[in-house]
């Protein structure tokens, strides 16, 4: 598993997630470690390096 640190879309705090390089297209929806708003996920990988991160809120 992979750490990946980005602010989050609502209260633009850093935050993190565990990513699993070993699969390519990863779509998740994770709350908020500080607001507890979900945040929609997208990540990519390819030869096990993240090549696309996007984290948005799910109302965009």
């Amino acid at each position: 598993m992979e750490e990946h640190f980005f602010q989050c879309p609502y209260c633009w705090e850093d935050i993190s997630v565990l990513l699993d390089p070993s699969v390519l297209n990863q779509y998740l929806v994770e709350d908020c470690e500080v607001c507890c708003n979900p945040i929609e996920i997208n990540a990519a990988f390819q030869d096990m390096t993240l090549v696309h991160f996007e984290a948005k809120d799910l109302g965009q």
